[in-house]
């Protein structure tokens, strides 16, 4: 009974002066409890008539190492059931002399144990800190002081190159300050080094819409440990431009919840309301747009993300970003800027017909004072009719490759030419094989003869001799 209910009766007492036996006798409550709310009452009000919980409630009178052990027993990786416990824990204590629990008491026990405990033992490591752990959150307390860049698969089917249906990557560049988008590419490839160098690209260089203003050089990029974001290109290039390059804890994404935001933003809100969006519903949709109007799309909702006031800045990203006015940190050139995001450094010899370099032969006059030395070659994976040589980070010239020169050749072209040339080889091995086999007239081989082991000397000592 609650305190407004034992009110209702002590009331008639208090206010009414009806002797307390004579409630005790209508009510049906003892005249020693009625006494006790009387005096409890009086002593402090109506406060005092709730309910006060026992000094030993949730308690028990079991030996401390009796607990431990029932702690410990549920705390067991994989924890047997209370039942199995219980019947565990009546063999000890038979043998200990120590009273026996109650199955609703062991359950109290280990119900009673701490969460992150029970995680840790029974889940593991890696478990509590994603549960329980305190997660420091990274902020940068300026624009361009840290970017961010991931990836992640569309929930869309656009139509591919081969008009089959395709889910498409989106590569993004955010700055952790202001939240703003400040490059992306979209493709129907996995993701690579290229395509975040493409993203970084258009992140760094000054867009041509003047509404896009975000540009510059990061002091520090903060990526995962894919291995496009740990690559030779991406690590050199870093470098170069003199930005600290960061990986985040293998599995441990919180590090890059800012960026994972943008993601499913582009998922709930831009993706589903094009044709072809995936959801839990079967059949699939079937594909309408095209990668240029899937990235046209992309663009547009960019833009918006952009300008619109954000829920944790209380403004904008782009009016974040622009603050009071600042100088980002610039490339030299466009074109110094390719040469480092969308090339290749790979070490070569100068030979003295030139460079080698997957099949193809590259010469210039200049190379003509570095035979027989090492040299970085830097190419573009979408064009490798040219690379550019370098000498202790110096630039030395350009080189061609003079079968092709004048026509773009792609180092994936090359790739799938040397594979299809194998596969021709290949077939036309197999095809004379099976005319052998086919026309096999040999008798079969005779077993070899067994071979007898020669027999042992005898060995003589001098006394034999004699």
């Amino acid at each position: 009974m609650d305190a407004d209910g034992r009110w209702q009766i002590l009331r008639l007492h208090v206010e009414d002066k009806i002797p307390l036996a004579a409630l005790a006798r209508d009510s049906g409550i003892g005249l020693r409890t009625l006494e006790r709310w009387h005096a409890r009452y009086r002593a402090a009000g109506l406060e005092a008539l709730r309910s006060r919980p026992r000094a030993d409630a949730g308690g028990h009178h079991l030996p401390a190492e009796l607990v431990t052990l029932i702690e410990g027993l549920g705390l067991t990786k994989p924890r047997p059931s209370i039942a199995t416990i219980h019947r565990t824990l009546a063999k000890v204590c038979a043998a200990e002399r120590w009273p026996v629990p109650s199955y609703s008491v062991v359950w109290s026990i280990i119900r009673s144990l701490d969460p992150g405990m029970v995680t840790l033992a029974l889940e593991g490591a890696a478990s509590y800190r994603d549960k329980y752990e305190l997660a420091l959150r990274r902020a940068a307390d300026r624009p361009n002081a840290m970017w961010q860049a991931d990836h992640t698969l569309l929930d869309v089917l656009i139509v591919g190159a081969d008009g089959k249906p395709a889910r498409p990557w989106l590569t993004a560049v955010m700055d952790d300050c202001s939240r703003a988008v400040c490059g992306y590419t979209v493709s129907l490839d996995a993701p690579s080094s290229m395509h975040t160098a493409l993203a970084l690209r258009q992140a760094i260089w000054h867009k041509p819409d003047p509404a896009w203003p975000m540009c510059g050089i990061p002091d520090v990029l903060y990526v995962d440990h894919g291995s496009d974001f740990t690559s030779d290109h991406l690590t050199r290039t870093a470098v170069d431009l003199h930005i600290r390059l960061i990986h985040s804890a293998v599995a441990r994404p919180q590090g890059r919840g800012k960026i994972e935001r943008f993601f499913g933003t582009v998922n709930t809100e831009l993706l589903a309301a094009l044709p072809g969006h995936i959801t839990g519903a079967r059949p699939r949709p079937a594909p309408r747009l095209s990668l240029t109007e899937l990235d046209t799309a992309v663009g547009t909702f960019v833009a918006d993300y952009n300008d619109r006031p954000h829920s944790e800045l209380g403004a904008s990203p782009r009016s974040t970003w622009i603050a009071d006015g600042w100088l980002p940190r610039m490339p030299d050139s466009l074109e110094d800027l390719d040469g480092l995001l969308l090339t290749v450094a790979r070490p070569r010899t100068v030979r003295r017909d030139g460079i080698h370099f997957q099949g193809l032969r590259y010469v210039s006059p200049t190379l003509a004072g570095f035979v027989g030395r090492a040299v970085v070659i830097r190419y573009d994976p979408r064009d490798i009719t040219e690379i550019r040589v370098f000498d202790h980070d110096e630039f030395v010239c350009k080189a061609v490759d003079q079968d092709h020169h004048g026509e773009q050749v792609s180092l994936k072209e090359v790739q799938a030419a040397r594979n299809a040339r194998r596969r021709t080889l290949r077939r036309g091995i197999n095809e004379r094989i099976a005319v052998v086999n086919a026309h096999a007239t040999d008798p079969p081989p005779r077993p070899l003869p067994t071979r007898v082991p020669p027999p042992a000397k005898l060995k003589l000592y001098k006394e034999d001799l004699s």
